[in-house]
């Protein structure tokens, strides 16, 4: 029955490796590398200003999960003094992403006092008329351009949920606007919350003036996902079941829907870093579901652009204005060039590594190559699942982890062949020496291998970047070195140890069989 168990734990371990590497060639599954090894975008982020050294924190922790959210495997986001680093590993659209990272996520909920088209501010400039939205002597006579409410056109469901036309995110950085139009834009230090501003709306063709703001999105907004609805992307918000959310929201519902003085043309906008991305014109004055839906209006949204506003939304607003500084796409070459070096020198070292173990050991030394092998199969499997599920990546630290795990590995096995040559020296034989000596063996391994895990782990808890990812893969090839050692280096040694074929044969060294006596006076 022991014999049986041997030899399922052997076929397991076996499997499981050789299998697992199997599955993830068949399903194309493999670890993501970093920014050092495939190359990418790499972006310096500098604060508007002065900044709190405590909203920098909260800053690098926002991008985090925006940044997450673009899939991207291990972005490294690193503050170095008064600037943020954001390196991003094999990322496609680089300027989509440093776009997004760019992007405060500033939001707010302010009513619509007047609309009018971008073409009338600049005609009305070239004639010296005064017609801008906000402007002492604007009003709706012939001499001013009221574009109609097409882009603010909202319907509701019998839930009370509102379906609103949207804005590109952040339209406002990316659209070019006429010198006219331009001048009359609030300027980013005076667009507060508390202030009457004049903003474009979706690709500049819409000049906004709007009241003080009624909600803040990190207040009002609970979550916002990308989806399709009718063929189109769209955008859907959940509001917050509170004052400040859906509260705040019926409040003005109601005063947009009666046109009151203070929202006379019936719009909310819904603000995204100075810019209107909506301006729905509810169609009842209460609304009982928290869901609102963004739909891009007559263009309709992009996936990408959907997916980019559902982010920014949703993650929040950064507590902190940030510009860019330095963007720049960085080449994998040198990493590359590196890494072949580094995979040669290990693969050298292993060489002279099993070869010295084949001259020590002899036929035993087998053991140290399968069990380097079934490690190999356990670690790739690993690393491969980790990229997919977690977003890990492999870094020219994470390989020199690995190369050291090695090292850690093969004493593994030097302690127990150690200790199986010393008993068999000892007058032992082979097949009556194997368990014993592995289970006292195995207790230095496992204190060995505890140290370096222990190691590994405050050296992961207590660094950041490239530090921690040499202690998470070191750490790794540990905990995998304890598995190959107790499940298939134990019942393979046991198992050959009880056969017939290594009798009489150099296994260690010394001559294996019924028994050596050393120091015999026979």
């Amino acid at each position: 029955m022991k014999r049986r168990s041997l030899i399922i734990s052997l076929v397991a371990i076996v499997v499981i490796s050789v299998g697992g590497v199997i599955a993830t060639l068949v399903t194309d599954t493999k670890p993501q590398l970093g920014l050092d090894l495939q190359g990418g975008a790499s972006v310096t982020l500098q604060p508007v200003g002065k900044a709190d050294p405590e909203a920098l924190t909260v800053v690098t922790d926002i991008l985090r999960n925006r940044i997450d959210s673009l899939g991207v495997a291990e972005p490294e986001i690193i503050r170095q003094g008064n600037t943020v680093i954001v390196n991003l590993p094999g990322i496609k659209d680089q300027d989509r992403a440093i776009q997004l990272v760019g992007q405060t996520g500033k939001v707010l909920f302010r009513p619509v006092l007047s609309e009018t088209s971008a073409a009338a501010v600049a005609a009305a400039a070239a004639s010296s008329t005064t017609t801008v939205p906000g402007s002492a002597s604007s009003t709706p006579d012939a001499s001013a351009t009221t574009v109609a409410p097409s882009t603010t056109v909202a319907t509701t469901t019998a839930t009370g949920s509102a379906t609103t036309a949207a804005a590109t995110p952040g339209g406002a950085t990316t659209t070019t606007l006429s010198p006219e139009v331009a001048a009359q834009i609030t300027p980013r230090d005076k667009d507060t919350a508390d202030a009457t501003v004049v903003l474009p709306g979706r690709g500049g063709q819409t000049i906004y003036e709007l009241g003080p703001a009624f909600a803040l999105g990190e207040d009002a907004i609970s979550t916002a996902e990308a989806g399709v609805q009718n063929g189109q992307w769209v955008v859907d918000l959940k509001l917050k079941d509170g004052d400040k959310g859906l509260g705040a929201w019926n409040t003005w519902a109601s005063k947009c829907y009666s046109q009151e003085a203070d929202c006379p043309t019936g719009g909310m906008a819904i603000v995204l870093d100075g810019t209107v991305i909506a301006a729905p014109v509810p169609q009842t004055p209460f609304f009982s579901d928290t869901n609102v839906q963004v739909s891009g209006g007559g263009n309709g949204f992009q996936k990408g652009e959907a997916k980019d506003l559902a982010r920014v939304l949703k993650y929040g607003s950064v507590p902190v204005e940030l510009k860019p500084q330095a963007a720049q796409t960085v080449s994998a070459t040198l990493g590359k060039d590196s890494l072949h070096a580094g995979l040669i020198a290990g693969f050298v070292g292993v060489l002279l590594v099993l070869l010295l173990m084949i001259i020590y050991y002899r036929t035993l030394a087998i053991l140290v190559v399968v069990g380097l092998f079934l490690g190999g199969c356990l670690l790739w499997t690993s690393i491969s699942v980790l990229s997919k599920t977690s977003g890990l990546s492999l870094t020219l630290a994470g390989v020199t982890g690995i190369i050291v795990s090695i090292g850690i590995t093969v004493d593994s096995y030097v302690v127990f062949l150690e200790r199986l040559k010393d008993d068999v020296r000892s007058g032992k034989s082979l097949r009556a020496s194997t368990p014993k000596s592995f289970k006292s063996a195995w207790r230095t391994i496992v204190a060995a291998d505890v140290v370096s895990l222990i190691g590994a782990g405050v050296l992961w808890y207590l660094s950041v970047g490239s530090v921690r990812g040499f202690a998470f893969f070191l750490g790794l090839s540990t905990v995998l070195d304890l598995i190959v050692t107790y499940f298939f280096v134990r019942p393979a040694a046991i198992l050959v140890s009880q056969g017939g074929w290594l009798r009489g044969k150099e296994v260690l060294g010394v001559h294996s069989g019924e028994g050596v006596l050393v120091g015999s006076t026979a």
